[in-house]
C-alpha cells in the first residue's frame, strides 16, 4: 500500500500547487454564469422573489444577478493576486458566495430535503449546496495553501 501511495504521490505532486484552480474555476465560472443568465432582470424573475416575501424585489433582482457575476469573477481573480489583496479578495468572494447560497436555498429551495426526498429535491444531490460548501471553504482558506 505504501508503494502505491508514493506511485500515486509522485504523479500528483507537480499537480498540487495548481490543484485550488479547479474548485475555483469551477465555482467562478459556475457563479458567473448564474448571474449572468439572469440578465437582463425579467418581470417573472422580479415577481419570483416578490412572491417570496423578498422586500424591494427589482433592486434585490438586479444585485442578485450582479453580486453572483461579480463573485464568480473575484473569486477567480483572486488566485492570480497574491499576499494579502489576493487573500481578501479571495475571501471576501467566498464570504459573497455564502450569502447568496444560503439566501438562495432559503428563498427558492427552502421545501428541499437535507438527505432524502423527491429526484430533484434534496439539498445534498445538488449543485447548491456544493456552491455552499465551496464558498465556506474559499472564505476560510483564502490563497493559502
Amino acid at each position: 500500500m505504501e508503494r502505491f501511495n508514493r506511485l500515486l504521490e509522485a504523479v500528483a505532486s507537480p499537480f498540487k500547487n495548481y490543484s485550488h484552480w479547479l474548485l475555483r474555476l469551477g465555482v467562478g465560472i459556475s457563479f458567473f454564469l448564474h448571474g449572468f443568465g439572469k440578465l437582463p432582470i425579467s418581470e417573472g424573475f422580479i415577481g419570483f422573489l416578490s412572491s417570496k416575501g423578498v422586500p424591494a424585489a427589482s433592486t434585490m433582482a438586479y444585485l442578485v444577478a450582479w453580486g453572483e457575476m461579480l463573485a464568480g469573477i473575484f473569486i477567480i481573480l483572486g488566485g492570480f493576486l497574491t499576499g494579502a489583496l489576493g487573500n481578501v479578495v479571495t475571501r471576501v468572494s467566498g464570504g459573497a458566495v455564502v450569502v447568496i447560497m444560503v439566501c438562495a436555498i432559503l428563498i427558492a429551495h427552502s421545501h428541499w430535503a437535507l438527505f432524502f426526498g423527491e429526484r430533484g429535491e434534496v439539498l445534498f444531490t445538488s449543485e447548491q449546496i456544493f456552491l455552499l460548501l465551496l464558498g465556506i471553504y474559499f472564505s476560510i482558506r483564502g490563497n493559502d495553501d
